[in-house]
């Protein structure tokens, strides 16, 4: 049975979201199935066109009045697309795509799917993502937030789909090219014959580059030869924790050990020369991706016991997990670690094709109910 498949989410810019929507797609297309996209576009739209996908531009996030109107044209697009699958990534073109369905004569309406990706605010704005035929999890973590928070909602609906990566895109051991360890290595002097630290997280005060700051500052007082890297973009509204966290660097008298590298399209390559990644979230993450593609990589990393990073590294690599919150705990397990460090396998579960295969399988078994 040939597919046709819509997801809607705000935009095609840069996210976890955004890039498992392209996912599906393209593996949509492979299989011989119709895959569109609806959002406001951005700059992975050309990525999304390239794998054969449509993408339909609408402000189907944009909280305005303007949202009004791209209810009518959804629903126009469902029509003349008549989908099998209306799948919704986020609250608001869920809302969006709730109305357009619910306009629709019963035979003339997709059937709607929803992910949850991440522990949004409990309220009725956010109920719209349990009201899929089938609810998607990202990791037990998001399928315990809605048993928790919504015990109303049909549970059997909801089905576990943990967020995969492409082994061959993050390969065990794998090294940089020569041209990339010139450029770092010319550019970056001061982690020359250091053990490395990677923190990998945008600005903002919830994604731990306080504790990690802390961290640096402990293991150089005992004496430790480390460097600290904080791998992550900051927006405008964060630049004033920016500064804070300059401030905390000098009052540590850590300015010569810790290096603030923005937002970097190379985390790859710089995962894979670092010695130890960390994962310090102060709030429990959704799925640790991250974590999990510095894993993959073979490089060994030190994450909070909680949330999607937890789940991530109790298959993959449990050794590296600490109590939640426990800067003194990571502080002893780093320590351990720059003298002794466990292998990390070359194989684990978080996989993309599973990832695909599990979201297409809902699809498909959604699809046949329509026939049936």
């Amino acid at each position: 049975m040939k597919l046709t498949v819509v997801q809607t989410l705000p935009a095609l810019n840069s996210g976890g979201v955004e890039r498992g929507t392209i996912e599906v797609a393209e593996e949509l297309v492979k299989r011989g199935h119709k895959a569109i996209v609806v959002s406001a576009g951005g700059s992975m739209v050309a990525e999304l066109n390239k794998v054969g996908a449509q993408h339909v531009s609408m402000s189907i996030g944009n909280k305005s009045p303007a949202c009004l109107l791209s209810i009518v044209k959804l629903r126009k697009l469902l029509l003349t697309s008549r989908p099998h699958i209306l799948h919704a990534r986020s609250r608001l073109p869920a809302w969006m795509s709730y109305f357009a369905c619910s306009t629709l004569r019963k035979e003339d309406r997709p059937t709607l799917v929803t992910s949850v990706h991440g522990p949004y605010s409990v309220n009725a704005y956010s109920k719209i993502m349990l009201r899929g035929e089938r609810v998607i999890a990202i990791s037990e973590f998001i399928q315990r937030y809605i048993s928790n928070n919504y015990p109303d909602v049909d549970q059997n609906k909801v089905r576990l789909v943990y967020r995969g990566i492409n082994p061959k895109t993050f390969p065990h051991s794998y090294k940089p090219s020569s041209e990339w360890l010139r450029k770092w290595e010319k550019e970056n002097p001061a982690n020359a014959e250091c053990f490395l630290l990677t923190l990998p997280a945008r600005i903002t005060r919830w994604k731990g580059q306080e504790d990690f700051i802390h961290l640096i500052q402990a293991l150089k007082k005992s004496g430790a030869n480390v460097h600290g890297l904080i791998v992550g973009g900051v927006e405008a509204r964060r630049e004033l924790f920016r500064k804070e966290l300059d401030a905390l660097v000098r009052k540590n008298g850590v300015s010569q050990h810790i290096t603030f590298l923005g937002h970097r399209n190379d985390l790859k390559e710089i995962m894979s020369v670092s010695d130890l990644v960390l994962s310090l979230s102060q709030e429990p993450e959704a799925f640790g991706r991250t974590s999990l593609e510095a894993l993959s990589l073979g490089k060994p990393v030190v994450a909070y016991d909680h949330g999607g990073a937890s789940e991530v590294l109790k298959e993959i690599f449990p050794a590296g997990l600490v109590p939640a919150l426990n800067l003194n705990a990571v502080i002893e397990k780093v320590s351990d670690f720059s003298a002794s460090t466990p292998p990390v396998p070359e194989t684990h579960s978080f996989t993309l094709q599973r990832m695909l295969s599990e979201t297409i399988g809902i699809y498909e078994e959604l699809a046949s109910g329509q026939t049936s």
